[in-house]
């Protein structure tokens, strides 16, 4: 799917992502003829053959039998209570949130979000400032408001030394001669950056990008051709000699952000840092993760330190006087900024570029880096950034740790963040599932997407959330299956979701004596509960159906309801890989379960015409028997495609947490193709079955 640059703030707010409240919400102002048919069948279908009206036996039949909801929900109320329904009021509660495909959030109590950070699946960005590709994109603050007002509570910042050729001299002249050097210092600062990066990709990957756009920006090929064609002309006269630029004032270099060794355009740290603080709390008090990246030399890093704490003032957190022995609950750190940054001991330094610098590049580039660094080595010597104590000091329940293995001393310590790319975490997962997986329950730990991913696509979050990874971060411009799984995992929870049983690890529990208050850990419940699921699929018809991108045509729409099942194979096959041979020939389906594709269990409708399309009541039978599923880890996603020949473009989707998704006669409610909320939706009725 195509990339698309952020909304403007104000439209941000109803645009989807993973966290957003209000996605259970939602009503419909007019019902179309080709779904009201069938409402005034439902309603027929239950009416007293008297007076064909809703009696309260019938109101009750329905909402226990078809829509499996008990007359004590909130949503039910309000119908459960009454002594008769007519048609209008049948009507009314159809189009009203009750019936919305989508049950509300489970966190709705205050014990919901008090248990430890680790306990929780966090609603994350990737490289929060492009717009784009992640090689030559825009970077924009408006990105960070974008995300922040669709319900995101990680974003990441990578940070790199203030250019001082940007910054205008204390002496300003207007001499052509100097700002003509300007510009030619500005080009070749800029050619070297070209240079870096097409030195840095492997030669399969520059090949496949050599006809590009974006490769001969990389390659400067298109600059090359321009120049000679400009040389057929005549050469170029007049060319100043190379000056040295005034010294810009003291302290006038701040930081900026932007993505290292590629063509991306840069923004201001201060600016960055003033949208956070903006949008911050804006649809959502639930504490905000940043995580810094840091490649910044010691006096920038200074430069952070003091924006951080004048732009965030009174959002951070205090410096404590002890180390946390636990995590502290989401609930009681509400609007506050966590830092997420390097740790750097007290006795010792850190370097700022840790592996996740490398882990970003593809794996040839990688190895080219290394090799560069080791032969120039005898030639020059590089001191690498480090990270100083104030801002470390910034980092108190989110200090990131350098993964060397899970046994490494600062995997045992509270406080302590692992990054790793999903190509890390494969490994480690390889080697040591069981471990990965227990470490998680006690520890925080975040993944995001390979450096391969130069198009900006997204990683498929549910193996990653499967192995107890809370902090998934994910590409919020590109809207692919990854970010649909998101919204379905988030929507209307303000970006935590508690981990289900068996995910989580120990709880603090207060124990008031009579002479002290003492905090005592309790182990949560060890077992996953796992299901067998039946589920089928009623699709009645639809209205209002969004048509795909850049199409304007209503009468050569042809609408389908694509319709899946994303879930994984049982914990303990996905465990299995580190098994011995032994244990594997007694279980020889696991190794071919843990390489269980998504959305192996789907079904689609038949074509029908129009944005107000009668599906003719088509039964879609999705799964039948499907064993070990986990409700709050398997996920529904229905898909609206315009049937053409080729490919097929998506007009509009929804995504369902299954443990979320309503029994019986549903109106599920649909986001265009680029996840804004639409008036389009599906009136379906839901059969699903959980033993």
């Amino acid at each position: 799917m195509a990339e698309t640059a952020p909304l403007p703030p104000k439209e941000s707010v109803h645009q989807a992502g993973g966290g957003q409240p209000g996605a259970e919400d939602r009503t419909i102002k007019e019902v179309k003829p080709s779904t009201l048919r069938y409402l005034e069948q439902i309603y027929a279908d239950h009416a007293s053959p008297l007076d064909k009206r809703w009696h309260k036996d019938s109101i009750v039949e329905f909402l226990h039998h078809s829509q499996a909801d008990k007359v004590t929900d909130a949503a039910s109320a309000d119908v459960a209570g009454r002594d008769g329904l007519d048609f209008a009021g049948f009507l009314r509660y159809m189009t009203s949130p009750a019936a919305n495909a989508l049950a509300p959030p489970p966190l709705s109590r205050p014990a919901d979000l008090s248990w430890p950070l680790a306990s929780y699946y966090i609603s994350s960005s990737h490289n929060t400032y492009l717009t784009g590709n992640q090689l030559n994109s825009d970077s924009n603050a408006d990105a960070y408001r974008n995300v922040l007002l669709r319900g995101c509570r990680c974003v990441e910042i990578d940070v790199w030394d203030g250019d001082d050729s940007d910054v205008e001299s204390s002496d300003s002249s207007s001499d052509s001669e100097e700002e003509e050097d300007a510009k030619e210092i500005k080009a070749i600062r800029k050619e070297s950056r070209r240079e870096k990066l097409a030195s840095k990709l492997p030669g399969s990957l520059a090949s496949r990008l050599e006809k590009t756009s974006i490769g001969k920006r990389i390659t400067g090929k298109g600059a090359e051709e321009s120049s000679s064609a400009r040389k057929k002309d005549g050469p170029v006269t007049g060319a100043a000699p190379l000056k040295k630029s005034p010294s810009p004032q003291a302290g006038a270099v701040e930081p900026r952000v932007l993505h290292g060794y590629t063509l991306t355009k840069e923004v201001s740290f201060r600016e960055v840092c003033v949208a956070i603080r903006e949008s911050a709390f804006v649809v959502s008090d639930l504490p905000l993760i940043v995580s810094l990246e840091v490649h910044c030399s010691q006096q920038q890093q200074e430069a952070m330190v003091r924006i951080i704490k004048d732009v965030w003032s009174g959002l951070l957190l205090p410096h404590p006087e002890d180390d946390a022995k636990i995590l502290p609950a989401p609930g009681d750190l509400r609007r506050k900024i966590l830092v997420k940054v390097k740790y750097a001991p007290p006795d010792a330094c850190a370097s700022a570029a840790d592996e996740e610098s490398e882990d970003r590049l593809p794996p040839d580039a990688k190895a080219a880096t290394s090799a560069s660094s080791s032969g120039a080595a005898q030639k020059k010597v590089k001191k690498a950034s480090k990270i100083i104590q104030a801002l470390s000091a910034l980092g108190v329940y989110t200090r990131g740790v350098s993964f060397k293995s899970l046994s490494q001393p600062e995997a045992k310590m509270p406080t302590h963040i692992f990054s790793l790319s999903e190509g890390g975490v494969a490994e480690v997962h390889e080697n040591e599932a069981a471990k990965l997986f227990e470490h998680n329950r006690e520890y925080l730990m975040r993944t995001y997407p390979s450096g391969m991913r130069i198009g900006s696509s997204n990683l498929d979050p549910l193996p990653f959330w499967r192995k107890g990874i809370q902090i998934v971060a994910l590409n919020w411009q590109k809207w692919d299956e990854g970010m649909m799984l998101n919204e379905g995992m988030f929507a209307g929870t303000g970006g935590y979701v508690l981990k289900p049983d068996g995910y989580r690890g120990k709880k603090p529990v207060v124990i008031n004596d009579a002479d002290k208050k003492e905090i005592v850990p309790v182990s949560a419940p060890e077992t996953i509960l796992h299901q067998t699921l039946d589920l089928s699929i009623t699709v009645l018809a639809a209205q209002d159906l969004p048509l795909p991108e850049d199409d304007d045509k209503e009468s050569g729409f042809k609408p389908y309801v694509k319709v899946e099942l994303h879930t994984e194979p049982p914990h303990d096959a996905h465990l299995s890989v580190t098994r011995t041979a032994a244990a594997s020939a007694t279980h020889p389906s696991s190794a071919a379960a843990t390489r269980a594709k998504e959305g192996e269990y789907k079904a689609r409708t038949k074509t029908q015409k129009g944005v107000h399309p009668d599906f003719k009541s088509e039964t879609l039978a999705v799964a039948k028997g499907v064993p070990s599923v986990v409700p709050e880890l398997a996920f529904v996603r229905f898909l609206v495609k315009d049937d053409e020949i080729g490919r097929d473009d998506l007009a509009a989707w929804a995504c369902v947490r299954l443990d979320r998704l309503r029994s019986g006669y549903r109106f599920v409610h649909l986001l265009d193709s680029e996840g804004r909320q639409s008036g389009g939706v599906l009136l379906v009725k839901i059969d699903k079955k959980l033993a």
